[in-house]
């Protein structure tokens, strides 16, 4: 029912959501101009790496459960609410629901790293080691 439920919440406001989707690019990612964050799960992390210095948050859990009030209270602690963050998932899939969900119904200014890890590592992108749950983000 919750996953439905957010299903829905999530696909409604795609249809109006004003986020900013920008290609995910080697140049970007080493050189952030704002904080990413990487929604993907743990164990994506550890089987991927991460991109240095992004926030690790995860948003699906590896039953693809979410717990929007937990992950905002994050998020919140994470990025003030008038400021510019990005997000990136695998393939982007999962950035496109949530950064729509972000940017619309909770004015989040989010911009979405379209293509995700997965065209990262296309165009060479070479990850860091995942230093485990001891960490919230990578050194």
């Amino acid at each position: 029912m919750k996953k439905t439920l957010f299903g829905l919440l999530l696909l409604g406001s795609t249809l109006f959501a004003e986020v900013i989707d920008k290609p995910a690019t080697v140049a970007f990612v080493n050189n952030p101009q704002m904080k990413i964050i990487d929604i993907r799960t743990e164990g994506e992390w550890i089987q991927m790496g991460v991109i240095r210095n992004s926030i690790l948050l995860t948003f699906f859990d590896e039953k693809g459960n979410v717990n929007i009030d937990s992950f905002l209270e994050e998020l919140n602690n994470i990025v003030d609410k008038d400021e510019q963050f990005a997000i990136i998932c695998n393939t982007g899939s999962r950035t496109k629901l949530v950064s729509n969900f972000l940017g619309k119904k909770m004015d989040y200014k989010v911009v979405n790293l379209t293509g995700g890890m997965m065209k990262l590592f296309k165009d060479g992108f070479e990850p860091e080691y995942y230093a485990g749950a001891d960490t919230n983000s990578t050194k």
